[in-house]
């Protein structure tokens, strides 16, 4: 049986709290897309490549996604968070879902480091 959007998002967050890069690809199929503003990275090595990018700027981050709105296969996501003195109050991110996996994720945030306001 196939994964509900909801069942894959909690078990990409979960390998993302890991910080697995092998973990978090495995959600994605193998023909995803990861668009940032620098450009688009393609299948599972670019996932890799694109993530393993978001978790160097925020190593041992603490997520805090909020309010995740679901349409059907496609969820809108904003997020925080916060990693020694790097952080990230405006993140964006969406994703698009097939077959039990994510077949696209975009995002976008602004890395400020130095003391919190």
């Amino acid at each position: 049986m196939t994964r509900s959007p909801q069942e894959t998002f909690r078990d990409h967050v979960r390998a993302l709290d890991s910080g697995d890069l092998d973990a978090i690809a495995a959600n994605f199929t193998p023909d995803a897309v990861f668009v940032t503003p620098a450009g688009v990275l393609h299948g599972r090595d670019g996932v890799k490549h694109g993530i393993g990018a978001v978790l160097a700027d925020l190593p041992d981050a603490e997520w805090n996604p909020r309010s995740p709105i679901f349409a059907g296969d496609v969820l809108f996501l904003e997020w925080a968070a916060t990693a020694g003195a790097a952080r990230v109050e405006d993140g964006v991110d969406t994703f698009v879902f097939r077959d039990g996996l994510i077949r696209a994720q975009t995002v976008r945030y602004t890395l400020l480091t130095g003391p919190t306001a």
